[in-house]
């Protein structure tokens, strides 16, 4: 990722640009108030918080921002049915469905918005979260502000889903069940996208993974300021 990151910003474009590895919790190569904004996209929700907010406190300016979102599973805006059947395969208890193989308490601090995030009040001032909860009456029939939607094919979405970290572990602990364009009997996301394909007949048509829908994702954003 790093490698793909230098490539995209070669240095005699972006001379001031540069990339480091390391833990969120333990950033030595910075210097103490060196630091005016801190931005994670989609990955606070693994981070150590008793251990990161008081690195965050070392290496950032006062006044400095923290800018933290994250985004949870897509919302099939203009069908409750096929969103309802989302969530049950996403989060079911059985092991036959993907609800077991998520990360916790990472998932669920992602589901919730990272609303369990909270900047201790003595460091940090002026604590704000804009929200999208997406709705199914439609596009942008959500509340709050939305960042993230897409038009896009059902065949795509069955491709996004299987890019998850709990289907890689539902994989992982069911090595003989196959998808069928590969030539298997089916997995997990062939079985969520029957249910979804028989409660929403007008998507049940031939080639209907070409069949484009509306979906959107619910997102969280978490600001905070440094203290002076």
């Amino acid at each position: 990722m790093i490698q793909q990151a230098r490539t995209l910003t070669p240095k005699e474009q972006y001379s001031n640009v540069s990339f480091q590895e390391a833990h969120a919790e333990s950033l030595s190569f910075l210097h103490d108030s060196s630091v005016d904004m801190v931005v994670a996209g989609q990955a606070a929700h693994w981070f150590d918080y008793p251990r990161l907010f008081p690195e965050m406190k070392r290496i950032m300016r006062k006044g400095g921002t923290l800018a933290f979102w994250g985004y949870r599973d897509h919302t099939f805006v203009h069908s409750p049915r096929a969103t309802a059947i989302l969530q049950h395969y996403a989060y079911g208890n059985s092991d036959m469905l993907l609800g077991p193989y998520w990360s916790q308490p990472g998932r669920s601090i992602v589901e919730d918005l990272l609303r369990p995030i909270e900047p201790p009040s003595e460091d940090w001032k002026d604590v704000k979260r804009i929200e999208y909860e997406p709705g199914v009456q439609g596009p942008r029939s959500g509340t709050g502000t939305m960042f993230l939607n897409r038009r896009i094919k059902l065949g795509e979405c069955m491709d996004y889903i299987r890019t998850w970290s709990s289907y890689h572990a539902w994989q992982e602990a069911h090595p003989t069940a196959k998808m069928r364009k590969q030539g298997g009997q089916g997995d997990v996301i062939d079985d969520m996208f029957d249910a979804i394909l028989a409660a929403e007949k007008p998507w049940h048509v031939n080639d209907w993974e070409e069949k484009e829908v509306e979906i959107e994702w619910g997102t969280g954003l978490l600001l905070a300021r440094r203290r002076e």
